[in-house]
């Protein structure tokens, strides 16, 4: 089998490139060449997908599987679509559940209405380009096309760094405000086992829109921290605190704590996500402490410095403001 990723060296095209190889796929990515593939078995083709003649390096070739990661302007893989449908089979857009209506509802499955979008557009919001991509794929590709609509995403090479961030704090130890309650469920997937998925069901020709993130509840907020802790052989100490206090201080759930988004919070449902049609067609998720011990991995591959995409502002919470709700509690 043969497996074309756009871009391939960061994040989720970096852990779809590595599943091929472990699958035994024949891997190339397309990319500007800024950033490589550590693998020499990966075969780097160079080009830059914005410019016109930017994929012609793929063209020479047949490929069974095509993985596209894009978040930005819809139009792009309009254009990327249109280039490779004459030498690809199969094409995979990883696409997100934010592409249902804002605040997400409980329960969301793919029958829900996604946002208003057109595929051909120059960029609009994430959900919305997001949306765009996923109907430029499947304008092409129809029924050939795949598409991942996936979650939270954690895992080694989590270039927006939600969970590295937690792993850095509590390495620094001292007392860690860990937002309650700590049973509160989760959802989330390992980049890795999105991956593996997105692979084995192309090659089983599967289709259309699949919600792939592990089910509600694969995880908990004390398993979360009480995993980094333990990773980290941090001498931290949790102070489990509840949301009124918290809010209280100031301190917003999801972009200065990451992951954390407590009970009767507007954007709750993103940890309520109906998964089941992506886990009757395979999709398995390990367990979380396994995803934040390779993780904490990678960060001091990293010397404690994972890279940071520059397009999203960086999540995590003030020392001060961390210290005045700890301060409430």
């Amino acid at each position: 089998m043969r497996l074309l990723v756009l871009g391939g060296s960061g994040f989720v095209g970096r852990a779809v490139a590595d599943e091929g190889l472990a699958g035994g796929w024949d891997v190339a990515t397309l990319n500007r060449g800024t950033r490589r593939h550590p693998d020499p078995r990966v075969r780097q083709l160079d080009g830059d997908r914005l410019l016109d003649t930017g994929l012609r390096a793929a063209l020479g070739e047949r490929w069974d599987l095509v993985v596209d990661t894009w978040s930005g302007a819809p139009g792009v893989v309009l254009r990327a679509a249109r280039a490779l449908e004459p030498v690809a089979d199969r094409y995979a857009y990883v696409s997100s559940c934010s592409v249902y209506p804002y605040p997400p509802s409980a329960g969301v499955d793919e029958t829900a209405a996604p946002v208003a979008a057109v595929a051909d557009a120059e960029g609009v919001d994430y959900p919305t380009d997001k949306r765009g991509g996923e109907l430029a794929v499947q304008a092409v590709f129809g029924d050939r096309a795949l598409i991942a609509r996936a979650g939270l995403i954690l895992g080694p090479h989590e270039d927006v760094v939600r969970l590295p961030w937690w792993l850095l704090r509590i390495d620094r130890g001292g007392d860690v405000l860990a937002p309650g309650p700590e049973d509160l469920p989760l959802q989330w997937v390992d980049a890795r086992d999105l991956a593996r998925w997105i692979l084995s069901a192309a090659e089983r020709g599967l289709s259309g829109p699949y919600n792939t993130v592990s089910r509600p509840g694969h995880g908990t907020m004390r398993e979360l921290l009480g995993g980094c802790v333990a990773a980290t052989r941090s001498d931290a100490t949790l102070h489990w605190t509840d949301a009124a206090t918290i809010e209280r201080a100031g301190i917003e759930a999801w972009s200065e704590l990451p992951i954390w988004i407590p009970h009767g919070h507007e954007a709750r449902g993103m940890h309520l996500i109906d998964s089941a049609r992506a886990a009757a067609a395979g999709l398995t998720c390990r367990p979380l402490d396994e995803t934040v011990r390779d993780t904490w991995s990678w960060i001091l591959d990293e010397d404690r410095r994972p890279p940071l995409r520059t397009d999203r502002p960086a999540p995590g919470v003030d020392p001060e403001k961390e210290r005045k709700a700890l301060s409430l509690t």
